[in-house]
């Protein structure tokens, strides 16, 4: 063999292994041998102790721009300047998540926020931390979790997103171009300590508290759309107050509703959390038109949690939203529309909680949280991950770990999954339409809510983990003929892990829920 036929020969092989190597460091797992299984249970009634607390996370010292043509993506042929505010003679922007790539971010119009909440029985003390982002991968999750149980005695974290659409990008597909993640190192430390502080706070200012319990089913149904049939609607607005167990003052309340938070749509380039700030803001300082005080507000702090928004509920542009003390119709996506969004269902929760809420001075506590793997199947998730788009390490080759939480607090039940569930997993509604790409009946039977114990039954997507959509298996949809008498593929599959994610997490859920059911 020659000398240059050796040398050609090594160097190929050099560059495989290389290659492997780099596929290997790509995929590895970012917390190796980490597993949760965990059943915390106090059956004796008993007073609860609870702390809430918010800490303001946006972005600071960053680039803006003036987007020339209004298209929401930044070209300098088009006209479009940047604002070099830091001086060193280049673009230093916010990437926004959501909608489309190189969508950098031209001003605040509102800030974003980690509110927290944590619960403590004297046995069992855990947090719920909510975000202002679209979305916090599980690797994350266990990242603050392990820096926070160095700082505090807490027995588990639950992290969730509000999927917001107008946050900086932490899930790192929103950047410059598809091949570049648009995740900045600096803002998610900042994210990071937000969360720490943010639990911190609230368990450092836990106190005897009682709690208070209300739904109201139908009445914000016209605040959100159903963009992709079967049309089941998960519009019910579920609330806890918390409240001082000596003076009565509200420490927080809790808000649990299912609407994409993108109402401003793909155009905008302000940083906001879109309709929850204004609900937030309203209950928290109350109702004011003109000189008159409508609804007082309730101080405290306040939580949006988001609930099943997959299929895709969502406040479009075509989506009229009718300001509730005027009257006026909008449907424009600017500012005005979020706050009348806001506004509107900051009455109905007021309107709802001076009919009367359950109240609970004393009860138990219980938390069921199991790590899982799930499959991803989408190789255009794989192929980000492998570029390093996404920042994601696999469990075992395909595979990438995420969990499933469920709790309960006396006549209340809690369940979080890590993705965006379409309601007719929850409320119930599955069906398996002519097209559809697997010739099954439905899986994802029965319905998680008929399973869940107690009167009050709250859901949290986006949690500890966001894996994109969670569809059912005999409505997945990529090949024709399309569903429905649809002309072209629905949206969904594309940002879902794959046709398996529902099964495997409507089954994990259902086996959690038996376990809190169990004596």
């Amino acid at each position: 063999m020659s000398s240059l036929l050796k040398t050609v020969l090594i160097t190929f092989i050099l560059i495989v292994i290389a290659m492997g190597l780099f596929v290997l460091y790509q995929f590895r797992d970012r917390h190796w041998g980490y597993e949760l299984d965990i059943h915390l249970k106090s059956n004796q009634i008993s007073l609860i102790q609870a702390g809430f607390a918010k800490v303001d996370i946006t972005p600071k010292d960053f680039d803006t721009w003036e987007d020339a043509n209004g298209d929401g993506r930044f070209n300098e042929k088009d006209g479009d300047k940047y604002n070099d505010l830091n001086g060193n003679g280049k673009f230093d922007p916010v990437w926004l998540a959501g909608f489309h790539q190189n969508r950098p971010a031209s001003g605040i119009n509102d800030p974003l926020w980690a509110r927290a909440m944590v619960l403590d029985n004297g046995q069992i003390k855990m947090a719920l931390c909510v975000i202002d982002m679209i979305g916090f991968g599980n690797d994350e999750v266990l990242t603050v979790r392990k820096r926070l149980h160095k700082k505090l005695d807490l027995d588990h974290l639950i992290i969730s997103s509000t999927h917001v659409h107008s946050s900086p990008d932490l899930m790192g597909m929103w950047g410059p171009n598809p091949y570049t993640r648009g995740v900045d190192k600096d803002y998610l430390e900042q994210v990071y300590e937000g969360i720490e502080a943010a639990v911190i706070s609230a368990s450092n200012t836990k106190k005897p508290a009682h709690f208070h319990f209300a739904v109201n089913e139908n009445d914000a149904g016209t605040l959100v759309g159903d963009s992709r049939d079967p049309q089941v609607f998960d519009e019910a607005i579920r609330i806890m107050k918390v409240t001082d167990a000596e003076d009565g003052q509200t420490v927080g309340i809790l808000l649990n509703w299912g609407n994409h938070p993108e109402t401003l749509w793909s155009g905008n380039t302000l940083i906001s959390s879109d309709f929850p700030h204004y609900w937030r803001q309203h209950m928290e300082n109350g109702i004011t038109q003109g000189d008159t005080l409508l609804h007082e507000g309730l101080g405290g702090t306040a939580i949006f949690m988001n609930g099943a928004l997959g299929g895709l509920m969502t406040t479009r542009p075509g989506d009229p939203v009718i300001h509730p003390y005027h009257g006026d119709t909008l449907w424009e996506e600017n500012i005005d529309k979020i706050a009348a969004q806001g506004l509107a269902l900051s009455k109905i929760t007021f309107e709802e909680m001076t009919k009367g809420m359950e109240k609970m001075t004393a009860g138990t506590l219980e938390l069921r949280a199991k790590s899982l793997e799930l499959a991803m199947d989408n190789n255009l998730f794989r192929l980000a991950a492998l570029v390093g788009v996404f920042d994601r390490g696999f469990t075992r080759w395909g595979h990438v770990r995420s969990e499933v939480n469920v709790w309960k607090i006396g006549p209340a039940t809690f369940v979080h999954v890590p993705g965006e569930l379409y309601p007719e997993i929850l409320n119930g509604g599955v069906e398996a339409p002519a097209g559809r790409d697997f010739e099954i009946d439905p899986v994802e039977v029965p319905a998680i809510k008929d399973k869940m114990p107690g009167k009050y039954k709250f859901f949290g997507g986006m949690s500890n983990d966001m894996i994109g959509y969670i569809i059912p298996k005999s409505q997945w949809d990529e090949k024709y003929p399309f569903t429905y008498g649809g002309k072209k593929a629905p949206y969904g599959e594309i940002n879902s892990l794959g046709p398996e994610t529902a099964p495997t997490i409507h089954k994990a859920i259902l086996e959690l829920l038996e376990d809190l059911n169990s004596p």
